[in-house]
């Protein structure tokens, strides 16, 4: 294969530049199955999640003898982060799609690693630094730009408020995985707490579509069905793998930064295969919530004025 000839530096950019894409196509295909047929978000998330439930199952037999050493304080916490993370996160996320667009949608989420700080800052004690301060301000200006692009083009100005306050939910639910997942990894790695999160998650979803919906309902239209195993493919299993592998070439910090390609991609592929409008006030607002993102993960150095020290 002509990829296998790629030097590993190039390679690794276009592993990450994958992984941004196939992440930024999440909400794309979210609103095509939305408008493909009336299905819901419980339904349409617990499709998502079992298309990618062999794939985890296949990850955790490969490591059966790990899980034996597992405690009970390591599956409490698993509970909790994968309640929080893959199955909240995701069904606000979902909910939140069905009112504003995915431009939108992609600029809030981004704001996960500013919510991280501040959770860092108001529930740990942790001191807010003038550099935080500035990724803060940067990454809400942006947000502020799209969101009144939003308010314009809608001819129901409260469904877009609601539609970003769940997403909102949801980045900082996942704001809240996120610190909890720094410890859970540390006691046991990446790959297994990540399968081990997507499995809780799973489980969870499909316990809320069976209380919610009889099993009948799983029987949606082929371009429903498409969409959600595409969502699994693309927009869940195949980033990891390819991030994980870009990681492996180029490094974290590297394929991080190429990750900050996400809003944008959205943007575009919003653009091309949702007719969503893209305005100037949009571009401005995502390029201010990566510049913001940059700056909170140390990317970009925040040069203060004299007059201010």
């Amino acid at each position: 294969m002509p990829w296998k000839h790629l030097p590993a530096e190039r390679l690794g950019i276009a592993l990450a530049v994958l992984a941004a894409a196939g992440f930024s196509l999440k909400a794309i295909f979210v609103k095509l199955a939305y408008a493909a047929a009336p299905v819901d978000a419980i339904t349409l998330l617990a499709l998502r999640m079992g298309f990618t439930l062999p794939v985890i199952l296949w990850v955790l037999a490969a490591d059966r003898h790990g899980l034996r050493a597992l405690g009970r304080r390591d599956w409490g916490l698993l509970a909790a982060l994968g309640l929080l993370g893959y199955y909240g996160a995701s069904i606000l996320d979902f909910l939140g799609l069905q009112y504003i667009s995915a431009g939108l949608e992609r600029l809030i989420l981004f704001t996960y690693p500013t919510l991280t700080v501040l959770i860092g800052v108001l529930a740990l004690g942790k001191r807010l630094e003038r550099r935080q301060l500035a990724a803060l301000g940067l990454s809400y200006a942006g947000i502020a730009l799209a969101f009144a692009h939003d308010l314009r083009l809608s001819a129901d100005g409260g469904a877009v408020v609601l539609g970003a306050a769940l997403v909102f939910g949801s980045a900082l639910s996942y704001a809240l995985y996120s610190a909890g997942a720094e410890v859970a990894i540390r006691r046991l790695g990446a790959v297994r707490f990540s399968a081990l999160a997507i499995l809780v998650s799973t489980l969870a979803t499909q316990a809320h579509f069976v209380a919610a919906h009889p099993i009948a309902a799983l029987a949606q239209p082929p371009a429903v069905l498409g969409h959600a195993a595409a969502m699994a493919l693309l927009s869940t299993v195949l980033p990891v793998f390819w991030q994980s592998a870009a990681m492996q070439r180029i490094g974290a910090a590297r394929a991080v930064l190429i990750g900050n390609l996400g809003p944008i991609l959205t943007l575009f592929f919003g653009w091309w295969l949702l007719g969503e409008a893209v305005s100037a006030a949009q571009l401005a607002g995502a390029g201010l919530v990566v510049a913001g993102v940059l700056v909170v993960t140390g990317r970009v150095a925040w040069r203060w004025p004299a007059f201010g020290r």
